[in-house]
């Protein structure tokens, strides 16, 4: 019985022993988070502290600039800004120096702080001229002020300081006037642009990244603990770090302890009820929309068309989906797990889909637009594919492996089999049109050339019947030379009609303007005389030649006259006068048919170049279409406008033959 006392007696020493201790452990680290919390408390005033400095110096900085910059309103002149200067450097300790420099950099005038010995003694203006050029490149580059890195400088009293420069770009009325120069001291700068009441307990300085001092102010009580607060001064060129260090030490925690203890204590098992309480709802909430997303996703994959496959960086199959398992006929146990090759490869291009997956696994980026494949199913027949892979990145922004989403575009390739058949049939059904278009213009294009020949024979005969033996064979001669040119141009007229038709390469020379006129008057004085027209050419002097197919550009102008005389058959037309135009216009030569016919109504103007539209009971409609897609072939474009008061205009362009 005693026995069984002892060790109950034991046993409940060693719980409040086991109490005493966790009461120990649960004080001590409330001591302990207390005293971090002071300490953290101390720090964020100390980050803020630092912040106001850095804000204080940028707000300094930003003023010198505006300052620097009004130097120059007014555009005056070096002795004027030099005086302007001086006072802005008594006002201003911080700045050394400021020099007025050229758009080359080139030193216009320069002052010193009247505070110091002009500070480039020693080293001399030339040894820095490296670090202001970068710093105004800089500012050219950004077209605002920009800073320097910094450096030591040194000084006659055997010390020295480290510096920036300081490069302000001027334009004034849009003009580049060179640039402004100020040489800072870092030291000057904490003096002067800080606080005075942030460095009573605190010591401030710009630090190198390793932690060396450039330039400091205050001086730390060694011995007690020291925060430090970092922040970063970025300016335009230079990046600095100002560095605060405070000796205030961690106020005492155990007064405050003591008396919140109590209440800590009692709240403590509640608190921990509440957030157990808490944690449990929020994960059970959190695993049952997990649970929801993942049910969602994989309804959304099983539903899909598309076939997903996901591989790890060494390319084994990692995932596919019902609709890649449906498209190559292997379950998703047979695929998953399984390296190069595929079992989904036909076997004989298995070698060049090893070598491009050796590739995409050594970080070759896919073609966002995907590229085409050929799988093979599991009974062995091949499908065609369309692959698109993209990089498979884990929520921690690492690259786990790649995604692909393969496509069967079977049906796709289907449809293109049976639209180049189509086109096939369609280009068939074009050449039996194009041989339809070719008969229609020859019929129509030879009705002029014929209707010369005609004319010149007619006249033959009938100079033959009335003259007897008194006929003039030069005449008849020069009837003969005209019929003979006239089917020789019928010829011509036939091959090129052809090849227009059939859209080959022109054979194309170059041609003075005056000998397509001169080719053609003939024909028109031929019919301006049946018609009682008068002809009047306005052909500019030295003229260039121009490129084109000369027999298709003479059957334009011919085509354009012959609509000009025709529309002057109108009754009302009392002076029928026919103007031929031919001027140049930068690279271009520009041929002009006048009429002062009744003009175009504006409902034929719509259609007027379109094929086998005609306002003339025997035309066929195809003149005007044939001369634009003549003009247009040439590089050039037909155009018409009113002539005032009265009649139309027609204008095409030809492009001028360049010398060889």
């Amino acid at each position: 019985m005693k026995l069984v006392q002892a060790i109950s007696r034991r046993k409940l020493a060693l719980l409040w022993l086991l109490m005493l201790a966790l009461l120990v452990v649960a004080l001590g680290t409330l001591v302990w988070l207390a005293e971090r919390y002071e300490s953290s408390q101390v720090q964020s005033q100390l980050e803020r502290d630092a912040a106001n400095v850095v804000n204080d110096i940028r707000s300094g900085l930003t003023r010198n600039v505006q300052s620097l910059q009004a130097l120059h309103a007014g555009d005056p002149s070096p002795a004027a800004w030099a005086a302007d200067a001086s006072v802005l450097l008594r006002d201003h300790r911080e700045l050394l120096r400021l020099e007025w420099r050229n758009t080359a950099v080139g030193m216009v005038v320069a002052v010193d702080s009247p505070y110091r010995a002009p500070v480039f003694d020693v080293l001399g203006r030339v040894e820095t001229q490296a670090d202001v050029s970068l710093a105004c490149a800089t500012a050219q580059r950004f077209n605002s002020a920009a800073y320097s890195s910094n450096y030591f400088l040194p000084q006659p009293d055997s010390l020295g300081m480290e510096v920036i420069e300081l490069c302000i770009p001027l334009v004034v009325s849009g003009q580049a006037r060179g640039y402004v120069v100020a040489t800072y001291s870092l030291a000057e700068v904490l003096s002067s642009l800080v606080s005075r009441q942030l460095t009573r307990s605190q010591e401030v300085s710009f630090a190198e990244a390793d932690g060396a001092r450039l330039a400091l102010r205050g001086v730390a009580r060694r011995g007690t603990p020291v925060f430090t607060a970092r922040q970063l001064l970025d300016l335009p060129g230079n990046t600095m770090v100002v560095r605060l260090d405070s000796w205030r030490g961690a106020p005492g925690v155990f007064p405050n302890l003591m008396t919140v203890l109590v209440i800590l204590m009692s709240l403590a098992l509640l608190v921990v009820t509440v957030l157990l309480a808490r944690d449990t709802r929020l994960r059970q909430r959190a695993e049952r929309g997990l649970a929801d997303a993942l049910a969602f996703r994989k309804a959304m994959e099983d539903s899909l068309l598309t076939g997903l496959r996901a591989r790890d960086l060494q390319g084994c199959i990692t995932y596919v989906n019902p609709a890649f398992c449906q498209m190559v006929g292997f379950s998703a146990d047979e695929l998953r797990g399984h390296s190069m090759p595929a079992p989904y490869w036909p076997p004989d291009l298995a070698r060049e889909y090893q070598q491009r997956q050796e590739v995409r696994m050594a970080g070759g980026a896919p073609p966002r637009e995907g590229f085409s494949s050929v799988f093979m199913r599991k009974d062995g027949s091949f499908f065609p594919v369309l692959v698109m892979e993209a990089p498979l990145i884990n929520a921690q922004g690492a690259h786990t492996g790649w995604m692909s989403a393969v496509v069967d575009i079977t049906e796709q390739r289907r449809v293109e089999e049976l639209s180049r058949t189509s086109q096939d049939r369609l280009q068939a059904t074009a050449r039996l049109a194009t041989v339809g278009e070719m008969a229609s213009l020859l019929s129509h294009e030879l009705n002029q050339p014929l209707a010369a020949i005609s004319s010149y024979a007619t006249g033959s005969l009938n100079r033959l019947q009335t003259g007897g033996a008194a006929v003039d064979t030069a005449d008849l001669a020069m009837a003969m030379r005209r019929i003979a040119e006239q089917v020789e141009r019928a010829g011509k007229l036939i091959r090129s009609v052809h090849d227009f038709v059939r859209r080959r390469a022109k054979v194309r020379e170059p041609v003075a303007p005056q000998v397509l006129l001169d080719a053609i008057l003939p024909l028109v004085q031929l019919q301006a005389r049946k018609l009682g027209v008068q002809v009047q050419l306005d052909v500019a002097d030295a003229l260039p030649p121009v490129l084109c197919d000369r027999s298709m550009v003479e059957q334009v102008l011919l085509n354009l006259t012959r609509n000009a005389m025709q529309a002057m058959e109108h009754p009302a037309v009392v002076e029928r006068v026919l103007v031929l135009q031919v001027e140049q216009i930068q690279e271009w030569v520009v041929f002009s048919v006048s009429d002062q016919g009744p003009g175009i109504p504006p409902e034929v103007a719509e259609r007027l170049f379109t094929p086998f539209f005609t306002t003339k009971d025997e035309g066929m409609g195809l003149g005007l279409s044939l001369c634009r897609t003549v003009v247009e072939q040439h590089g050039g474009a037909l155009s018409f406008a009113a002539n005032p008061p009265q009649g139309t205009v027609f204008r095409f362009t030809l492009p001028i033959s360049e010398p060889l």
